[in-house]
């Protein structure tokens, strides 16, 4: 039943793409600029008229796409009997633009690209009824959406057909009918993309155009070969699309193709998604919105990227996007200033870098360093100050990480009043016992606060039998060299002190440290 989702998907896209449905558009933000900088690809003015049977509404507002979001451009407040204006001598991007009802109803789509003075009149509740004047463009835009409406509605006539069936006879109707609309409806995009090519109208439905193989050769079990398909569709998935267009960007599809590229599409990888982004970004113009909205895109979404070690894209697209200036109009210099400090924070951090050192304090130097009066200086200066005083009997004291020997040290930041911290310390003890008997592997606790009491008490109740230290003399700046902002977090190094997981749950520390011992062992 495979075909059925493909067709359903194929038809009922477009289907809602221009007909009439709940929009997204943000009628807040119609006069907010979404670049600061102005797009090469713009018209003087537009002048637009609407003739709609069956539109009751008193207000309708004049919308576009943005990447994947949607903005209220213009309202007309004065709506009779169906006839909607729309008039300006600003400039307008040029690109995919549609209506939306005072209820928010989306009702269709079209272009303001190659004429930006056109009429386009018809019966709100069919499509197919609707003729346009001015706009040759237009024209055959509704041609081809006539005939996707025609689809669709054959496609829903089939489902109810099918219903009144008996199931097994259902799905083989239904497979082999939405076979031949799914093959009707590629020859049809094929054919219609063919003749209008090198146009923008082309380009817009060449986003849409599912880009598969016709011939797919059999894998050794006698299947199609799954990887031949990928491999296929992955080389071909961007096909005439000129990143150079900032008019792809107000249209429907793009953003949500580029999205699903990244997403769904590529290895998910980190330095798969790092040639993938320099690839992409390597076709634009520097000083094109393309550009700036692609960068704006990716920046916080490799940001706070859910996989570990994603983390390294965002840490490259900081280094060869933003420090070196490229994204200087897109972010200004305050934003571009946090953005490299969260670089310099997470980039030693990176899988596969060596650990920053921990010079610690453990539950006997705590005595120590609380009579020299550390649990009771409150400020920077004093702290300085009780350190310079007795640096020679501190040093002594310090517990280092990097002297700590095991083939697997599990670094844990907790806090003693952290609610989550108090039920995962006990199960990452269990979790370190069980590992034990099979690996040479310790825990480097450490607590985040000064509180010497308290942490002493709950490591004694709980019998935490890790390496438990603290920083009272403040000279590790736990926060920022490791990344805590919360607790707990967990880091796992090898016997290098090499970072070889990181943000981890106690759950995934038994698989991991069985997947580097495997291999371990190949080598």
């Amino acid at each position: 039943m495979k075909r059925i989702a493909t067709i359903g998907l194929s038809i009922l896209v477009l289907g809602s793409m221009f007909s009439q449905k709940k929009s997204d558009a943000k009628i807040k933000e119609a006069e907010k600029p979404q670049n600061k900088n102005t797009s090469n690809f713009k018209t003087k003015g537009y002048n637009l008229q609407f003739n709609l049977s069956n539109c009751n509404d008193t207000m309708v507002f004049l919308a576009k796409y943005t990447f994947d979001k949607q903005y209220i451009v213009d309202t007309c407040k004065k709506v009779k009997n169906g006839k909607v204006y729309f008039k300006s001598n600003k400039d307008i991007e040029k690109g995919v633009y549609f209506l939306v009802s005072q209820d928010k109803v989306r009702y269709f789509d079209f272009f303001i690209n190659e004429s930006n003075k056109f009429a386009i009149g018809g019966d709100i509740k069919e499509i197919r009824t609707f003729k346009v004047t001015g706009s040759k463009e237009n024209e055959k835009f509704f041609e081809y959406i006539k005939y996707i409406a025609t689809k669709n509605e054959m496609f829903n006539k089939l489902k109810d057909k099918a219903q009144q069936m008996p199931k097994k006879d259902s799905a083989e109707f239904m497979q082999r009918e939405v076979k031949q609309l799914n093959e009707d409806v590629k020859k049809f995009q094929k054919d219609f993309y063919e003749a209008n090519k090198g146009s923008f109208l082309a380009d817009v439905i060449n986003l849409q155009i599912s880009k598969e193989p016709e011939n797919i050769p059999l894998a050794s079990n006698g299947r199609p070969d799954s990887i031949y398909v990928y491999n296929y569709i992955k080389a071909h998935y961007w096909d005439g699309v000129n990143f150079k267009d900032d008019r792809l960007l107000i249209t429907p599809f793009f953003g949500e193709k580029f999205k699903n590229y990244f997403e769904r599409v590529i290895p998910q990888v980190p330095d798969s998604a790092i040639v993938e982004i320099d690839k992409i970004l390597g076709q634009c113009d520097p000083k094109s919105d393309m550009f700036k909205f692609l960068l704006a895109y990716l920046t916080p979404y490799y940001e706070s990227h859910k996989v570990m070690g994603f983390d390294k894209v965002f840490v490259h697209i900081i280094d060869k996007y933003i420090r070196t200036g490229l994204a200087n109009d897109l972010y200004d210099e305050k934003v571009r200033e946090k953005i490299i400090e969260r670089g310099n924070i997470l980039k030693p951090l990176l899988i596969g870098n060596q650990a920053p050192e921990l010079l610690m304090i453990d539950t006997t130097g705590g005595k120590i360093t609380n009579k020299m009066g550390f649990d009771t200086a409150r400020t920077s200066e004093s702290i300085t100050k009780l350190y310079y005083e007795n640096v020679q009997k501190i040093t002594p004291l310090l517990v280092s990480l990097y002297q700590t020997k095991a083939d697997y040290i599990i670094l844990v930041f907790w806090d003693v009043d952290c609610g989550h911290c108090q039920k995962e310390m006990p199960e990452l003890l269990k979790t370190y016992h069980e590992l034990k008997q099979k690996y040479d592997v310790k825990v480097f606790a450490v607590y985040t606060h000064t509180e010497y009491d308290k942490w002493r008490k709950y490591i004694i109740e709980k019998k935490l039998d890790f390496i438990n230290v603290y920083d009272p003399i403040h000279i590790n700046n736990i926060r920022e060299k490791y990344d805590i902002f919360s607790t707990p977090v967990i880091y796992l190094l090898d016997k290098n002190k090499i970072i070889r997981a990181k943000k981890l749950s106690h759950e995934a520390l038994p698989k991991i440290i069985e997947y580097l011992e495997k291999e371990k062992n190949k080598k």
